[in-house]
């Protein structure tokens, strides 16, 4: 996937704006009256982020409800490093860490708005030589005790490990990147501003071929000798085997795949009672896999080397600034508040200032807050 790509059509839009919003002062950072603060900034129209010097969770029950449309972080793990200034993942063990991480989402749950998603990137860490399973026991707990509902679970393959000497396990090179939301439906999503450009169908020898070099002559043939399909039958999927084609020559669609009763199986599931595709191939006879006419969708693995590695002069996190793309293109709105409880240095309200949005960051360090604010004031 070309994040570069993506990143260029979707934010065309909004780079007027960033570019008249570079001269602009910089807030300060905020140490106190946390909620004047935020509503000051609620009604401003500048790019750069808002930060917030304090515990995360002091800091979240000063804001009102409803009030942030899109939240993202990468908490401090447990037992892996101490953090300036403390704080939360020096828990004596992993049950209090958990509950401690949780009591702050749940009054994140509380600012996020009903159209809102939560994206949470958290690693696991190795304990008595067992590895803990945090990640999902963090997951279970938003789910199960507050309600929220995962649409996605993300596998971020770093493409590296870090130093591992290990001689009795594998190497760690994946984190979990989970997409939680606070109403299963009607939470805002744009799939098409993350799809991949589709390739294009072309004509050869005067025949239609699709994207992925489907013409069609297999699927006639296998209606012509097919024993599963009355006449009727075939010849309404002849019919619509055309007119799928031209749709292919029009441009409407990409690519597409035909399934037909004795040849192929339903796609996910043979049960009429669950599946529609099941009970249309057996009452039609056939139907159509579409492929989108804007492209496909990312996959929930994602390969993004971490930033540690990509020209920074001075040391951030492994969490990277393409992997805050995706989730913030597709699930926060135009003109929307983004935050970051445990913003660290900044990488979450770079991406967004770099999409045109405003963001909120909450961190307990007032030198990485420093540093978050002079990544964000410097070229976009």
């Amino acid at each position: 996937m070309n994040y570069e790509a993506i990143e260029v059509a979707n934010v065309a839009i909004h780079r007027r704006q960033v570019v008249s919003d570079c001269d602009q002062p910089s807030p300060s950072i905020v140490s106190k009256e946390y909620g004047q603060a935020f509503a000051a900034y609620q009604r401003e129209t500048t790019l750069h982020p808002l930060l917030f010097n304090g515990d995360a969770l002091a800091v979240l029950k000063s804001l009102p409800h409803d009030c942030i449309d899109f939240a993202m972080t990468s908490p401090p793990y447990w037992g892996k490093r101490e953090y300036e200034n403390g704080g939360i993942g020096l828990e004596a063990n992993y049950r209090n860490f958990i509950k401690c991480l949780a009591t702050i989402f749940l009054e994140l749950k509380r600012v996020l708005k009903p159209t809102g998603s939560f994206w949470l990137n958290i690693g696991d860490t190795y304990n008595g030589k067992s590895l803990v399973g945090i990640p999902w026991r963090v997951a279970f707990e938003l789910t199960d005790a507050q309600g929220w509902t995962i649409r996605n679970s993300v596998v971020w393959n770093k493409l590296k490990g870090g130093m591992d000497n290990s001689k009795d396990r594998l190497a760690n090179i994946h984190e979990n990147l989970f997409h939680f939301v606070k109403q299963p439906k009607r939470y805002y999503y744009n799939a098409d501003a993350i799809r991949s450009k589709p390739r294009e169908a072309k004509v050869v020898n005067g025949a239609v071929i699709s994207a992925t070099g489907v013409s069609g002559v297999r699927y006639k043939r296998q209606l012509e000798l097919s024993t599963s399909l009355d006449e009727n039958e075939k010849k309404a999927a002849f019919a619509a085997l055309d007119h799928m084609l031209t749709n292919v020559a029009a441009g409407k669609v990409s690519d597409f795949r035909m399934v037909i009763r004795g040849q192929q199986r339903a796609t996910h599931s043979d049960s009429e009672r669950v599946s529609g595709r099941a009970k249309e191939l057996r009452d039609k006879g056939f139907y159509f896999l579409k492929y989108h006419p804007n492209g496909s969708k990312p996959g929930d693995v994602w390969d993004i080397i971490p930033e540690d590695t990509q020209r920074r002069s001075t040391h951030f996190a492994p969490y990277p600034l393409d992997l805050c793309r995706r989730p913030l293109l597709a699930t926060c709105p135009p003109g929307g508040i983004v935050l970051d409880p445990f913003c660290g240095t900044g990488t979450t309200l770079l991406a967004a200032r770099n999409l045109g949005l405003r963001s909120v960051g909450i961190d307990i360090s007032r030198h990485y807050l420093e540093l978050s604010q002079e990544r964000c004031d410097g070229l976009l």
